[in-house]
């Protein structure tokens, strides 16, 4: 398990070598792994987040219509995708693409999730954006709201993974706290726990990455 103390030093180091930019920039996170067999689904990585501190705001599409549409402009959400839009984004694939890379997260009314499936599954589930099921009835806000300040981690099959953990307007006491709330969620998944972690690196966009294991 790593210390706070850890965190905050490789944080500050990595912050201070950063060249001055006129520009925010995002302060990732790279995660390495060791023993363990990608080749087992049951060992990959596939989790959502929700950071103490906000590390900028997530964009939320919703698929639907009816209440559900009507939920999603009163949460503020990014795009709303009706039946129609649906299937016509399957007959415009690289629209969908776009809309896939675009959007963090997807909702949608367990109606038309066979319409996704059929027409933006193949652009949304590669990415590991495929929506999650809302049933008539269920208030999205609070749904909208905790997404907005989460992450998505998805190893795949690899042995690495990056994610954005927050800015560099953000004191380096807030980046700690979401570092070890990522590496805390990271361990609990892996069968070792911090013994299945071969390093970890924190840097700004710009900037050198500090070795923070």
């Amino acid at each position: 398990m790593v210390e706070i103390t850890q965190i905050l030093k490789a944080v500050s180091a990595a912050i201070e070598q950063a060249p001055e930019r006129k520009f925010r920039e995002s302060v990732d996170i790279t995660v390495n792994l060791k023993h363990i067999d990608m080749a087992q689904p049951k060992n990959r990585i596939d989790a959502t987040i929700l950071l103490p501190e906000s590390a900028g705001t997530k964009r939320i599409a919703v698929l639907g219509k009816g209440d559900i549409t009507s939920q999603a402009k009163e949460s503020g959400v990014d795009l709303i995708i009706g039946p129609e839009e649906i299937e016509r984004l399957g007959g415009a694939p690289r629209e969908a693409r776009l809309v896939a890379c675009e959007y963090d997260f997807f909702l949608a009314e367990t109606a038309v999730m066979p319409l996704v499936g059929r027409y933006l599954g193949p652009r949304l589930g590669p990415r590991g954006k495929m929506p999650m099921p809302i049933p008539p009835g269920q208030d999205i806000r609070p749904i909208v709201e905790r997404l907005r300040g989460s992450i998505r981690i998805r190893t795949k099959d690899k042995m690495s993974f990056s994610t954005k953990v927050g800015t560099t307007e953000m004191s380096p006491d807030q980046l700690v706290e979401n570092i070890n709330a990522v590496l805390r969620r990271v361990e609990s998944t892996l069968e070792q726990g911090s013994q299945n972690i071969r390093s970890v690196y924190v840097k700004t966009t710009m900037g050198p990455a500090v070795r923070l294991i």
